[in-house]
């Protein structure tokens, strides 16, 4: 009995040890975004001219950073999986340099607080929830594959109502892959085990988040954000 009360209690501590590393990576990535897309917008209007010639090709390398991590990282060593994750960091943070062209530097702040206020209660929710939210996953993606699909529509049409409806949406399908995708990582982090696989898998995880975390924000920063 005690051996399996000690075996427990091991297990548990190499999950929270898990869990941990994917919050202080994801908070580190944050961290990188942020002061990225600062100093960048900080930078002449000519350099910032030619960042925008760039910037689909920008979207382009981040999408192929997310799919190599994301289908590769069991190939990935864990070394070369963070350094792509950080730089995925760097260039997200180049990217979203423009926000602070666009919006006031207070509302940024207070949408960037209550972004974190939201994402931490609804990742504690997915944390400590007995309820399975497996069954949210379906729903979240495809509700997820509609947001893309209205967002890229909108480009064209530029539809003030589309353009809000994909706001509102957006907001609760992020704040529900919060919780969703906390859930997720928890009952992986019991199966992992410790050492490189669970580096990799805790960079996997980070990134998971920090992706809610950045599309959150942005759909909030949307609605609460005060334009110059």
């Amino acid at each position: 009995m005690e051996q399996t009360i000690y075996s427990q209690r091991a297990v548990d501590a190499v999950a929270a040890s898990f869990m941990t590393k994917v919050y202080g990576w994801m908070c580190f990535a944050l961290f990188v975004t942020g002061f990225t897309a600062w100093r960048v917008a900080g930078l002449p209007l000519e350099t910032l001219a030619n960042f925008h010639n760039f910037f689909w090709l920008l979207i382009i390398g981040q999408l192929g950073l997310v799919f190599v991590i994301s289908g590769m990282i069991n190939r990935l060593s864990a070394q070369v999986a963070t350094a792509l994750f950080i730089l995925y960091s760097l260039l997200t943070g180049v990217t979203l340099s423009f926000i602070f062209l666009l919006y006031t530097a207070e509302s940024i702040a207070t949408t960037f607080a209550v972004t974190g206020l939201t994402f931490g209660i609804m990742s504690f929710y997915g944390f400590v929830t007995k309820r399975d939210l497996s069954s949210w996953g379906n729903l979240l993606f495809m509700a997820l594959i509609g947001l893309i699909i209205g967002t890229v529509v909108n480009l064209f049409w530029a539809n003030t109502a589309l353009y809000w409806l994909t706001t509102y949406a957006g907001i609760i399908i992020f704040v529900g892959l919060t919780a969703y995708d906390t859930q997720k990582l928890k009952n992986l982090s019991y199966q992992i085990g410790d050492g490189e696989n669970a580096h990799k898998m805790a960079i996997l995880g980070a990134l998971t988040l920090y992706l809610d975390f950045i599309n959150l924000f942005l759909m909030l920063l949307r609605l609460l954000g005060r334009r110059r």
